[in-house]
């Protein structure tokens, strides 16, 4: 399979598969496609870990790594640019009535603090210019092949310090005037993404926006947005993408490292449990729905703050909520196509399971043709 991202990036098939997990960024790779590891919850330093860890599994192959530059956040005007003052006086901004209401959440359902205090307080990693900056500087210093911004065009400098150490940068697009900006700034790929997808999304579904991004730039587009499969990666091409990023499939893969529970439930759930929500950062995110995004929903909810305030005041409770019993109040990321997901298989054959899918849609096309 040859499109003009694969030549750009040197892989043998155009599958790019977006993951927390070290393992599954790997795996991927191996196998021809592009893993790109989401680097949003590592610290600096436990990046560097990380990526050190890919650079001795790849195998010499290339991958990626996404970070998280919002355009426009709460705090984007404070003028600080140090992370631990901006955290410092992101704080002092959130209302002590919303932290009143996750305590209140948390207690109506049993939920313990943390055991031993660890990992409190790590209330704001990515999120921010000042915050994700130091995620970039790790990544640069590694053999990556893409810088990947998962909120908005990243900072034009970001795009040319990346260039210069010869690094794509890509960017994701829930609109046409969306993909517009980021190619105004230097990005090589723009990421066309469907409200079907997981995480931070728009209202636009696939099917529609993918021709319209296309029509828009001149810059390679990869469809995303509910993909999973061959049959969906070939309509993605034939809507004018060359190539497709992927997500929430992997979440249920053997080598993911997704806990047990929230396994459990994205092999149980259909594609009517996800919904669109601001509980989890502030700005819509479409999330497993259960009863921390209604909780936000509801009477008595104060409503969501803006990003980065919102993931603040929830980031110690949802790892609270994961090292409980309260599966109930368990939500994350999830797309659509978790309807579809029903066994846990390996990464290596969802690649190639995709392929075959992909080939034998492709052969279906060519003999209605023929007919």
């Amino acid at each position: 399979m040859r499109t003009r991202v694969t030549d750009m990036l040197g892989i043998e098939l155009p599958i790019f598969a977006f993951s927390h997990c070290r393992d599954v960024v790997a795996e991927v790779s191996r196998a021809g496609g592009m893993g790109v590891l989401g680097a949003l919850y590592f610290t600096p330093e436990e990046l560097e870990t990380e990526l050190k860890w890919i650079d001795d599994h790849v195998d010499g192959k290339p991958y990626g790594v996404d970070v998280v530059m919002p355009a426009s956040y709460a705090g984007s005007d404070l003028g600080v640019d140090s992370p631990e003052d901006l955290v410092g006086r992101l704080a002092g901004m959130i209302p002590q009535g919303h932290r009143e209401f996750v305590d209140g959440l948390l207690a109506a359902h049993g939920v313990p603090p943390l055991s031993d205090g660890a990992d409190a307080g790590r209330v704001l990693l990515g999120w921010t210019d000042a915050t994700a900056r130091p995620q970039v500087e790790v990544a640069l210093r590694h053999p990556i092949a893409l810088l990947a911004n998962a909120l908005g065009p990243p900072p034009a400098d970001v795009v040319e310090q990346a260039h210069a150490k010869g690094v794509k940068v890509a960017a994701l697009a829930s609109t046409p005037r969306h993909a517009l900006k980021q190619v105004e700034v230097g990005v090589d790929i723009v990421v066309a993404q469907g409200t079907e997808a997981g995480g931070h999304t728009g209202e636009i579904s696939t099917m529609v926006l993918i021709p319209q991004v296309v029509d828009a730039v001149d810059v390679p587009v990869l469809a995303a947005g509910g993909i999973g499969d061959g049959r969906q990666m070939a309509a993605g091409l034939a809507l004018g993408a060359e190539g497709v990023w992927t997500g929430s499939i992997w979440l249920a893969v053997e080598e993911a490292d997704t806990p047990e529970m929230a396994r459990r439930r994205i092999l149980e759930a259909t594609s009517r449990d996800t919904v669109r929500s601001r509980s989890w950062t502030g700005k819509p995110a479409r999330l497993l729905r259960n009863e921390w995004t209604d909780a936000w929903e509801a009477a008595d909810s104060p409503g969501t703050l803006p990003m980065p305030l919102q993931f603040m005041l929830v980031s110690d409770a949802l790892r609270r909520i994961g090292r409980s019993e309260a599966a109930e109040l368990a939500t994350f990321p999830a797309g659509q196509i978790i309807g579809a997901m029903n066994q846990v298989r390996s990464t290596r054959d969802v690649v190639f399971s995709m392929i075959e899918e992909y080939l034998g849609a492709i052969e279906r096309l060519g003999r209605i043709t023929e007919e």
